[in-house]
């Protein structure tokens, strides 16, 4: 409970003046609610009883009744107005505030960060964890302000009649022991509950984000169930703990109500007495059955307090993770083509799994490089590198002889771009995926027009409805993958890249195409230094020198003809493709033969 009282500790002191003015909104509905029992109390003894002694009551004390218990109605509803929206106002806030936070520090991290973090998770964090830890706020300045109406109550039952006090505070150490025992057997129940809601959040992410595979392998029922069977999972743990609560809080309801009960069986002994009035009997009870309220409002809190507990903890999970990159001060050129530099790189996922090990090779400005290697030879890793998505474990990646660790902040994004394997259009216009991350308003439409004519892709772009107006849906979805991977290309190219890194990013297209690619990238970008991920010989044989990686290491490097006579790993993997051709028009040639 300690923790839980810390979060909203926080909650307060961020916004102090919106939770001062839903406390006192709240302490004028307390008091006013007191003030009714008094009000009620008065016209008791002043307009209701005479009216029966003597058969009527004075038109002046009927308007002052009316008056009291209008007034305080009126006072009381203005409270309770208050309170709730200044209590929302200062909840809606906080989520936001914790979503922007969580949001910022997302974009903060490194990607090898974001590597060891499945999506479902963080989006999990953003916005049911960022709800949940301000759940309480709802129900605070009610409490908080209810509590002068408690100690008004108090008092004014004190004032009345000491003796019936005694006996209605009896029901107190009932109450604050029931409390405690809900809060302790609830606590573990709502944080499991919590815990479970992220994991349904990742699997259902998972299983969207992946509909493609799930589809064509025929999968739909098996993860339906695996989906169904951790819903049902959550659906137990919210049923658990709604047991507890409907278990408790009849109880903590009715326990008041006894207090109420033993304060009219004592106090009708006191009035027949002659210890107590009519009117004071009345506003006594009265005063009983309000303080079961809020008890109860304390109770609400503090039944929030678990869930915003595990809320607070993943968030601040998030808002607390290392592994952010520091920046210096160093700036890049802003003309002609970049020089690359990669000196005894290496870098592991995982410890003691390094991907790349001791790489070492150089990139003059102007030269287009191919990166060649096998599956899991660290190709993509090394692209990542190179425009600092990750930082390398050992060694140094250098641009322009500078240390891209010691550049500027937003430099090394300036200078280069990466064209990744897997491309990612956003649900905007042709025009807007084009120019993202640009200056949009300084792009002219004949520099977006092109871009998209190096990248192959002004063919297409004018056959579509709006031409660069025409929307392409989340992903991309109404184009093809050769016409998605064109526009991310045309995307960097519009920047005019210093350093343009394109990793197997033209694999969805034919070779014819991404030969006419490659040529234009070679003869109309001469600013540009030019790294590409290849595999096809018609590619590869295009680029001014090959660097050739086998387990993490440069294996081989130099031109393409060279690295075919001397190297047999290069010379096998390459040609692999070609032998098969050849392999597979053998064998119908045999076939026809024998037929």
């Amino acid at each position: 409970m300690l923790q839980g009282l810390r979060v909203v500790g926080h909650a307060v002191r961020t916004e102090p003046r919106i939770f001062t003015g839903a406390v006192l909104s709240s302490a004028v509905y307390g008091i006013m609610t007191v003030g009714s029992s008094w009000a009620l109390g008065w016209a008791t003894e002043h307009a209701v009883l005479p009216a029966f002694r003597d058969g009527h009551a004075t038109t002046g004390a009927l308007v002052t009744a009316a008056l009291l218990i209008v007034g305080v109605a009126v006072l009381k509803a203005a409270g309770v107005i208050g309170r709730r929206v200044l209590a929302g106002i200062m909840q809606y806030r906080m989520q936001a505030w914790s979503r922007r936070a969580v949001t910022r520090q997302y974009l903060r991290l490194p990607l090898a960060w974001h590597h060891r973090h499945p999506t479902g998770q963080l989006l999990s964090n953003a916005s049911s964890d960022a709800e949940a830890a301000w759940a309480p706020l709802a129900p605070l300045p009610m409490a908080v302000g209810v509590v002068v109406m408690l100690v008004t109550a108090a008092v004014a039952i004190l004032l009345v009649d000491p003796m019936l006090a005694l006996v209605g505070f009896l029901i107190f150490p009932a109450i604050a022991a029931l409390n405690l025992v809900y809060q302790r057997r609830l606590s573990p129940l709502v944080m499991r509950a919590q815990q479970l809601r992220a994991e349904v959040s990742e699997i259902a992410h998972e299983s969207f984000d992946g509909a493609l595979v799930v589809k064509t392998l025929g999968r739909e029922d098996a993860e339906a169930a695996r989906f169904q069977a951790k819903a049902d999972t959550l659906r137990d743990a919210n049923i658990a703990v709604g047991r507890v609560r409907g278990l408790f809080d009849p109880l903590l309801e009715a326990l008041p109500t006894l207090g109420v009960l033993a304060v009219l069986l004592f106090g009708s002994v006191r009035l027949a007495a002659g210890g107590v009035t009519s009117g004071e009997l009345i506003q006594v009870s009265y005063l009983f059955t309000l303080l079961a309220f809020p008890i109860r409002a304390l109770g609400w809190v503090l039944a929030e307090l678990p869930r915003s507990v595990v809320g607070w903890n993943r968030v601040q999970d998030v808002l607390t993770a290392s592994g952010s990159m520091d920046y210096g001060a160093a700036r890049l050129g802003t003309g002609g083509a970049a020089t690359v530099e990669v000196r005894g790189v290496g870098y592991g996922y995982l410890p003691d799994t390094p991907v790349l090990s001791g790489v070492d090779f150089e990139v003059r400005a102007g030269r287009t490089v191919a990166i060649v290697g096998p599956t899991g030879s660290g190709k993509s890793t090394l692209t990542q590198l190179l425009v600092r998505l990750i930082d390398p474990d050992t060694g140094r990646v250098l641009l322009d002889g500078t240390d891209v660790r010691d550049v500027a902040k937003g430099e090394v994004s300036t200078a280069a771009s990466l064209v990744p394997q897997q491309t990612f259009l956003f649900d905007d216009t042709v025009r807007g995926n084009v120019i993202l991350g640009t200056s949009g308003d300084s792009v002219p439409d004949e520099r977006i027009w092109a871009a998209l004519r190096l990248a192959q892709a002004d063919g297409f772009v004018s056959a579509l409805p709006k031409g660069l107006d025409t929307r392409v849906g989340e992903r991309g979805a109404t184009l093809s993958g050769g016409q998605r991977q064109r526009l991310a290309l045309a995307r960097a190219l519009v920047r005019s890249p210093r350093l343009l890194i394109l990793d197997d990013a033209t694999s969805s297209v034919d070779s014819q195409v991404e030969g006419r690619i490659l040529r234009g990238l070679r003869d109309g970008s001469p600013d540009s230094t030019v790294v590409v991920v290849a595999y096809r010989m018609a590619t590869i044989a295009l680029a001014d020198e090959v660097v050739y990686l086998e387990h993490g290491r440069v294996a081989d490097r130099g031109p393409h003809d060279v690295l075919l006579g001397r190297c047999a790993g290069y010379r096998d993997l390459v040609t692999a493709y070609e032998r098969e051709e050849a392999e597979r028009a053998a064998l119908g040639a045999d076939e026809e033969i024998t037929a």
